[in-house]
């Protein structure tokens, strides 16, 4: 039996995503006393009382609003709605009923779902008596409940009263996972692909206005995002989950990452934050880049952090096709942003066109292929076999007339494979010839991601006194 989706709707600033955050106890939105801060769909799947529930977060909308912005938020809310088993009317108890409460009332009357009343910031016994609650009744929907989502005051009654409306049985819901394939790899060890987890996590960054939002609405195949020219117009980190060639992905859309001198709104900066924290928890991070303005500094910075974060990237050219009718050719720009941004050559490059679709999937297929690399174990005896042949064609450079030595090679770690190398004198090992010995191991191991070595001298025994 799938989930229940439940649907949170309302004018904005009555608390959805505090609310929204209360039932999935923990912070999956942001929440400033702002009005309109969440704009996207945003989903959770929550457990109550053995019970599998999913809920989703919408953008408060005001239904006669001409702003362009606000009519997107509207559809997005709608959206929600039209999926949903049951939607929940969010209202502040302590402002009453105002006009637009009733006509998103009247709104959500024609869905023909089951409707609550959920009439928040009622913190105490005593705000709940002063509340006019009997209006809120008079709107005629199944059930009105008085909760306090920043106190967590009502939600368990409100959760109960949900399962029994739809009926929901204890019991898990998940579907066993696909028998899943990570693809020939001759060159890694077996043990690399012995359980491959069924998740593979991407986080879509990228600065702002570069078509973030319409390429991963390309990539679901459907309009789940708001999507704007206005720069800025995501601001919430957005988890999508697809599935692809028998492989399940979670691809999270983030707020467009700017300087942060540019940083003016306090919740502008919560997004960076949530955007960087997006990319702590992905594996892949696909970093979208303009056609028209590649390579340029933020750029370089963004993919800088991405590098040191140690994750497998992905780089998309978006717009490509405004870049191809200037006649732009793939090998050009290839070298171009090579000479742009060298550090991160090693990653490969998509040219892509959110808005027409082209070369969309190529992600998933890319990501699919980094993750069995990114978490892969290398087999010891090939490590340093692969070692002895470097120093044999290319020793290392003499220090002080002495020369430097490497003995032997162990995978210590994975995501991403960390390498431990024991040598004679590793502070006289120059960054060029580490380089060098990286490359090496890329060329072999046909290598798309992130590699890290650390060099340590090795320690001689010590002999046993006399």
């Amino acid at each position: 039996m799938p989930r229940p989706l439940i649907a949170l709707v309302g004018r904005p600033n009555v608390g959805k995503s505090t609310l929204f955050n209360r039932i999935a106890g923990r912070r999956a939105a942001i929440v400033e006393d702002v009005p309109g801060v969440t704009r996207d769909r945003n989903y959770v799947d929550v457990e109550w009382d053995g019970r599998a529930l999913s809920f989703v977060d919408t953008g408060g909308f005001e239904p006669k609003s001409r702003d362009a912005v606000m009519q997107v938020v509207r559809r997005q809310a709608q959206l929600a709605v039209d999926e949903a088993s049951a939607v929940l009317l969010v209202v502040d108890g302590r402002e009453g009923l105002t006009s637009m409460d009733q006509a998103i009332a009247d709104l959500l009357r024609s869905s023909g779902k089951p409707l609550f009343v959920v009439v928040n910031k009622v913190d105490t016994a005593g705000v709940e008596d002063a509340a006019p609650m009997a209006e809120f009744h008079r709107l005629g929907f199944s059930e009105v409940h008085a909760v306090s989502a920043e106190h967590s005051r009502g939600i368990a009654g409100l959760l109960d009263a949900l399962v029994v409306e739809l009926g929901v049985e204890p019991g898990a819901t998940a579907t066993p996972e696909d028998d899943l394939e990570m693809g020939d790899a001759p060159e890694l060890s077996d043990a690399s692909r012995e359980a491959p987890p069924a998740e593979i996590r991407i986080a879509i960054v990228g600065r702002p206005n570069v078509g973030k939002s319409t390429f991963v609405n390309a990539l679901l195949g459907e309009e789940r995002l708001v999507v704007s020219e206005t720069p800025g117009t995501t601001r919430d980190s957005i988890d999508s989950v697809l599935s692809y060639k028998g492989r399940q992905f979670v691809v999270t859309d983030t707020a467009g990452i700017r300087r942060k001198r540019s940083i003016a709104q306090r919740v502008e900066a919560y997004s960076v934050v949530r955007a960087m924290r997006s990319m702590e928890d992905a594996e892949v991070v696909a970093c979208l880049l303009d056609a028209a303005e590649a390579g340029v500094e933020q750029d370089a910075r963004l993919l800088s952090m991405v590098a040191e974060k140690g994750r497998a990237l992905v780089v998309l050219v978006n717009k490509w096709d405004l870049g191809e009718r200037e006649g732009a050719t793939q090998a050009w720009y290839r070298s171009e942003l090579a000479k742009r941004l060298p550090f991160v050559s090693w990653a490969p490059m998509i040219f892509t066109s959110g808005k027409t679709g082209k070369g969309v999937a190529k992600l998933l297929d890319t990501s699919a292929r980094l993750i069995e690399q990114y978490r892969a174990r290398f087999p010891t005896h090939a490590l340093n076999q692969l070692l002895e042949d470097v120093q044999l064609s290319h020793p290392a450079p003499l220090a002080r007339g002495r020369t430097v030595k490497l003995y032997y090679m162990a995978q210590v770690g994975s995501a991403p494979p960390t390498f431990a190398v024991q040598c004679s004198r590793p502070e006289a090992i120059t960054d060029a010839y580490k380089r060098f010995v990286e490359n090496r191991f890329r060329e072999a191991f046909r290598l798309e991601v992130p590699i890290r070595f650390i060099y340590r001298e090795r320690k001689r025994r010590s002999r046993p006194a006399p």
